[in-house]
């Protein structure tokens, strides 16, 4: 997030991967490579969570009494879209936390919390859903993307190796 930032400054001060680590070490020390790290284990963590929910509960119901159904690959699309747009509106709030606690900005939060509170005082409520529409079309495609290479994958693996 630091790089990404500072490439779209005025006056870019990192070179590439290995300065930008060097000069954060040398100026903030480790800690400035871990910046943010709660935030991302929380927003990593609900991610995933309301994800493979919101996808299993979709698998569930399409199935209904028949576990053996199958499931056509674009159903499969669709389910894991709706499940991306879900992950997407529940965890944007710790989205934008993360992303602030690891930006060249990140100075300014004592921590998570101190930066949740700073962005609720400062810019109100709707600044934690900031980027929402252009997550939402990149996570959607994404996610749907990843459930229907998965579940095709585990069809051939039925095949070569059976459990039963």
């Amino acid at each position: 997030v630091k790089f990404i930032h500072d490439q779209t400054s005025a006056n870019p001060k990192y070179r590439g991967f290995f300065h930008g680590v060097r000069e954060i070490v040398r100026t903030q020390g480790l800690k400035g490579t871990y910046q943010g790290l709660t935030a991302t284990v929380l927003k990593q963590g609900s991610n995933q969570a309301i994800r493979f929910y919101v996808m299993t509960s979709f698998r569930n119901w399409y199935k209904g009494d028949d576990p053996n159904k199958a499931i056509n690959p674009v159903i499969t699309g669709l389910f894991g879209a709706f499940a991306g747009a879900a992950s997407v509106f529940g965890n944007t709030p710790l989205d934008v936390i993360k992303t602030r606690m690891q930006g060249l900005e990140a100075h300014k939060y004592k921590s998570t919390v101190d930066c949740a509170v700073q962005i609720m005082k400062h810019e109100g409520p709707m600044a934690f859903y900031k980027g929402t529409i252009p997550r939402l079309g990149r996570v959607c495609l994404d996610v749907a993307i990843v459930f229907i290479i998965y579940e095709e994958v585990v069809k051939v693996l039925n095949i070569v190796w059976k459990t039963d």
